[in-house]
C-alpha cells in the first residue's frame, strides 16, 4: 500500500456509450430506457478523437499518480474486446479495443493503472431485474416477474468472473481493482470465490471495499485494502473499530461522473472551481486520505474545456506544492492548525506544511506547541525564508493585545509568530514549509 498512500492523488475516468446522450452515466435508468432505445448509442459510438496519450499527459501534468477507468459500468458496455459478450467497443463503429492503448499510454507516463468494474449489469440477460440496491431501467415493467424467470445470478456470476480474469490477465500488471456495487452480487455467498480469483491472479492488486457485503466489513479479517466513500469529506481520518484505516474519496469536477453537456443548470451539477478542488485535495490529505478526481470524456474522446482548465490549474499549483501532498498525511495531534489553515505532515522528512486558505494581515501566529519545535520556515513555492519569533521578542513587533498571552516581565509569548507581507503570494493557496527539530 505504500506507493498508494504516498501518491495521494489519482484520476477517475467514467466513459462509455452514455457519453453520446451527454446526460450522465445513469441515463439509461433515470429515463427508464429499454434495450432497444439505448441501443442507438452503441450503434453510433465512434470516439474518433480519442488519444489516450493526451489523457495521460493531462493526468501527469495535474500531478496524478494513478488512474482508474470504467472498464464496464452499470449499463454493461465493455471498453475492451471481451470474448464473453458482443456488447463491447470492438462491435461499435470505432471497432477497436480502447483499454489496450489506454493502459500503454498511462504506463508510459509512469502512472499506475486500475480498472473499475460494475457488479450489476443492466444489459446482461441473466442479471435479475431489481436485484440488490441498484435501480434497474426495467424496474417498472409489468412483466418483471416473467423477465426474472429467465435470469439467474449464478450464471451472471460466472460471466463476471470470466471478465475479471480477462481484465487482470490481458493487460499486464494491474495495480488497482475498483468494484462498484459489488456487494449486490456477492451477498449470496460468492464473495470468497471472487476474492480468491482476484488475489490469486494479482496478489499485489489494491482493492476498495465495495465488493464486500456491508455486514461483513467489521473485524480485522478485512480483505479490502481501503474504504471508498464518494462526493464527501469525512470529518476526520476514517476509523474501523477504533483504528485508523486507509481511505480514498472520489469526487466529480461538476456533480456528474459521465459526460454531461448542460452542467450548471442546477446546483447539483455546477462546476467546482480550481480553488475548491485544490482545497479539497489538501483537506483530504490532511485527514490521511487519497483523492480520486473524476473526469467524464466526451463521446468523441476528448476532455472538454472546463475539465482541462481545472486540471491545468491544479497542475500549476502542484508543480510548486506537491511536496505538501505526496508522502504526506495528517499532522501529529499536538500541532493545531491556525485559523483558516490546513496542515499536512511528511513523517519521513519531519516537516509540517501549513496551507493558508485565507491570507492573514502580516502577523501569523502558531500554537504554543510549535514553540521550540521549528528550526526553519519558508514558503514552498519559492523556498524563501520566513522569519519568526519563537515565543519571545520585542512587544512592539509581536504583541497581539492579548494580555493573557504574554508576560511583561519576561517577554515570553505563548505563540510562534511570523511576519508576512501584506500581499498574498501569487499562488492559488500559499504553503509554508516548517522544518521541525
Amino acid at each position: 500500500m505504500k506507493w498508494w498512500t504516498d501518491a495521494r492523488f489519482g484520476m477517475f475516468i467514467h466513459w462509455g456509450i452514455y457519453a453520446e446522450a451527454a446526460r450522465g452515466e445513469w441515463v439509461k435508468t433515470t429515463e427508464e430506457m429499454s434495450e432497444e432505445k439505448y441501443r442507438k448509442y452503441f450503434d453510433i459510438f465512434n470516439p474518433d478523437l480519442y488519444d489516450p496519450a493526451e489523457w495521460a499527459k493531462a493526468a501527469k501534468e495535474a500531478g496524478m499518480k494513478y488512474v482508474i477507468i470504467t472498464s464496464k459500468h452499470h449499463d454493461g458496455f465493455c471498453l475492451w474486446d471481451s470474448e464473453y459478450t458482443d456488447y463491447k467497443v470492438t462491435n461499435t463503429p470505432y471497432g477497436r479495443d480502447l483499454l489496450k492503448s489506454f493502459v500503454e499510454a498511462f504506463r508510459n507516463e509512469g502512472i499506475r493503472v486500475g480498472f473499475y468494474y460494475s457488479g450489476p449489469d443492466w444489459h446482461h440477460p441473466k442479471y435479475p431485474v431489481n436485484h440488490g440496491s441498484l435501480i434497474h431501467p426495467l424496474r417498472n415493467r409489468e412483466d418483471v416477474a416473467v423477465l426474472n424467470k429467465e435470469r439467474d445470478l449464478g450464471q451472471y456470476m460466472e460471466y463476471m468472473q470470466n471478465q475479471i480474469k480477462e481484465l487482470l490477465t490481458g493487460f499486464g500488471r494491474i495495480d488497482l481493482f475498483w468494484s462498484d456495487y459489488g456487494s449486490d452480487v456477492t451477498a449470496g455467498g460468492n464473495e470468497d470465490d471472487l476474492v480468491k480469483l482476484i488475489r490469486g491472479l494479482r496478489p499485489g492488486v489494491i482493492m476498495n471495499d465495495r465488493l464486500f457485503n456491508p455486514d461483513l466489513l467489521s473485524g480485522w479479517g478485512w480483505r479490502w485494502d481501503y474504504r471508498s466513500p464518494e462526493q464527501t469529506i469525512p470529518g476526520q481520518w476514517i476509523e474501523m473499530e477504533g483504528q485508523r484505516v486507509p481511505w480514498e474519496v472520489c469526487h466529480t469536477l461538476n456533480g456528474s461522473w459521465g459526460y454531461r453537456r448542460n452542467v450548471g443548470v442546477t446546483d447539483r451539477y455546477g462546476w467546482k472551481s480550481s480553488e475548491q478542488l485544490i482545497t479539497l485535495l489538501i483537506e483530504i490529505v490532511s485527514k490521511g486520505g487519497n483523492l480520486l478526481l473524476n473526469v467524464g470524456p466526451t463521446a468523441r474522446g476528448k476532455f472538454d474545456k472546463n475539465t482541462m482548465e481545472r486540471l491545468e490549474a491544479i497542475g500549476e499549483w502542484m508543480e510548486y506544492h506537491s511536496r505538501s501532498i505526496y508522502g504526506c498525511t495528517a499532522a501529529p495531534e499536538e500541532f493545531k492548525a491556525p485559523e483558516n489553515c490546513l496542515l499536512t505532515y511528511n513523517p519521513e522528512l519531519n516537516r509540517i506544511y501549513i496551507h493558508i486558505l485565507k491570507w492573514p494581515t502580516r502577523r501569523f501566529h502558531l500554537d504554543k506547541y510549535f514553540i521550540g519545535r521549528v528550526k526553519h520556515a519558508r514558503f514552498l513555492h519559492d523556498a524563501s525564508e520566513i522569519q519568526f519569533l519563537d515565543g519571545q521578542g520585542h512587544w512592539d513587533w509581536v504583541w497581539t493585545g492579548d494580555v493573557e498571552n504574554r508576560s511583561e516581565r519576561t517577554g515570553i509569548m505563548n505563540t510562534l509568530t511570523m511576519q508576512l507581507e501584506i500581499e498574498k503570494p501569487d499562488v492559488e493557496i500559499p504553503v509554508i514549509e516548517l522544518f521541525l527539530e
